[in-house]
């Protein structure tokens, strides 16, 4: 049995962040990461719109408003830092009815709670900064950027392991017990370690129950689909276009979004997967399945949101439908230009009651502390995420 002090389950973005911190807080400790796939990065990290947030939905105070500011300024010093490529792009948030020009008053009063610089654009300024995008005004929010995440794992990893830390890949954890530490057993054999802390995403409420706790949560897969634009309409806008979100609505709806790559990626819808890394729509897995279908809130979620449920369903099987989308700001766009992207899934944790889980959550054990929810912006916000599980990590440990 491989024996460590300290041993992070999940090989994305905020697993080896965490793993580097622990590296740093606690000098000299042995500390692998266990990550059942072939490579790092491979489920949300890298597949997401690349976006640096820069916090402007969040509710003041919560997790995800201190974290997003924090991991705003400290994701673009860890790229300067490491000579990673990103660019300070902005970001318009377009209104395109009056209705939304009102619900931009309420953003911008949250982005001054926030503290997050803003600036209001009318129609006119709106046609001057993006002559291609249509709408009544618009916030412009200069602190966005964008970024390739995966790229930053990577480089979070090359620094664990020259430091001696280890990565165990192909290495699926089935079982967890806590005595006196924990046990780990996995598809590859058994692992010890004095503290365990549980990054895995997609597959966090499961991890809660091999340690012999009911999460208050299930993780229900949306599949995001994206669409990427064709090399001659890359240039249509400059900037990150979002719309103006409806708050009664648990997702934000498509945007326009500039990549690291150079390419122009319109994206990402959200509509519930058959598989927890069900990137194809029509991607099985039965155990996924059961556990999504016997659950009451699932269907209690449903019920809250009929309307934008079937919406979002007509929408992916329809392209015409999805394509007015985003032609409500951008009508250059046409059917042509929606060219094959990949999709990604979100980890959407939703109580028994139907209510979705909106703010970071972990769930602590004995000798271990596991992420049970880490919703967007959790890319942005993975160092200080990280430096939050550490201080909670050395709490637990006395």
């Amino acid at each position: 049995m491989a024996q460590y002090d300290f041993i992070v389950i999940g090989g994305g973005i905020i697993g080896l962040a965490t793993a580097r911190q622990l590296q740093q807080d606690h000098p000299g400790s042995t500390i692998a990461v266990l990550e059942k796939e072939s490579r790092l990065a491979l489920h949300q990290t890298g597949r997401n719109s690349g976006v640096i947030h820069a916090g402007v939905y969040y509710t003041p105070g919560s997790l995800k408003a201190k974290f997003c500011r924090e991991g705003n300024l400290a994701t673009k010093e860890f790229c300067r830092e490491h000579k990673i490529p990103f660019r300070e792009t902005g970001k318009l948030l377009v209104a395109t009815t009056h209705a939304e020009l009102g619900r931009m008053q309420d953003l911008l009063e949250r982005c001054r709670q926030n503290d997050i610089p803003t600036e209001v654009l009318n129609q006119q300024q709106l046609q001057e900064k993006e002559p291609n995008v249509v709408g009544l005004g618009a916030t412009w929010v200069p602190s966005t950027g964008i970024v390739d995440y995966a790229r930053i794992t990577h480089q979070l990893a090359a620094l664990f392991t020259s430091a001696g830390g280890e990565i165990h890949t192909n290495c699926q954890v089935i079982g967890i017990r806590e005595n006196q530490g924990v046990e780990i057993t996995s598809s590859i054999g058994r692992f010890s370690a004095q503290f365990v802390v549980g990054c895995a995403g997609l597959h966090s409420d499961r991890l809660i129950r091999m340690l012999g706790k009911e999460p208050e949560f299930r993780i229900l897969p949306f599949r995001g689909e994206y669409f990427q634009l064709p090399v001659d309409k890359r240039r249509i806008v400059s900037h990150p276009i979002y719309p103006i979100p409806n708050p009664e609505l648990p997702f934000l709806g498509i945007h326009l979004t500039p990549m690291s790559d150079g390419s122009l990626t319109v994206g990402p819808n959200a509509t519930l997967a058959l598989a927890r890394e069900g990137y194809s729509r029509w991607s099985m897995n039965l155990r996924d399945l059961i556990d999504m279908f016997s659950y009451a809130g699932l269907y209690r979620l449903i019920g809250t949101y009929p309307g934008p449920t079937l919406s979002e369903l007509k929408n992916s099987l329809y392209r015409p439908g999805y394509l007015k989308l985003a032609q409500r700001y951008c009508p250059q766009i046409e059917l042509k230009d929606l060219c094959p992207y990949p999709s990604g899934v979100r980890a959407q944790a939703v109580r028994a009651d139907g209510k979705t889980l909106d703010d970071f959550l972990f769930v602590k054990g004995e000798h271990s502390l596991i992420v049970g929810n880490a919703p967007s912006p959790a890319a942005t916000s993975a160092l200080p995420i990280a430096r939050h599980i550490c201080e909670q990590v050395k709490e637990l440990l006395g």
